[in-house]
């Protein structure tokens, strides 16, 4: 890699850095990771949405009363602060990298930076004509 790409890249990485910090969503996550409650609820829902999950994939059938625990601890979570602050910490961290990601690409696939209009056009996989399928 030539040192400006390199150098580039960094300044990109310290933007990111920087966004992170005074976002927010860097005190989000550590507030959650501190919280002992909202990390182990957070944990059993994720362990519990899983089970449900390969359960229904091997074929299983799911009972409602399965289905309902699962909801009750899913909405009791959602009425956590903490928690809460922390999904939407994961989610805004989800779409800055799928940002970047999809920009790189689109850059390269073009050969200049793409517009606006390009990148809403989607992100190259099925369904945006990038895929070569269409």
């Amino acid at each position: 890699m030539s040192n400006q790409v390199e150098t580039k890249t960094r300044e990109l990485c310290e933007a990111i850095i920087n966004h992170i910090q005074t976002g927010g969503i860097k005190q989000r996550i550590d507030t959650f990771l501190s919280d002992a409650t909202a990390r182990s609820a957070y944990e059993s829902l994720m362990s519990k949405g899983q089970a449900l999950q390969e359960k229904q994939q091997g074929g299983q059938a799911l009972e409602p009363s399965e289905i309902s625990a699962f909801e009750v601890e899913r909405d009791s979570l959602l009425k956590n602060p903490v928690a809460t602050g922390f999904l939407d910490a994961q989610e805004e961290m989800h779409e800055l990298q799928s940002t970047v990601k999809k920009t790189v690409a689109k850059t390269i696939e073009l050969g200049r930076i793409p517009t606006a209009d390009e990148l809403a056009g989607g992100g190259g996989g099925c369904g945006s004509g990038g895929c070569g399928c269409h």
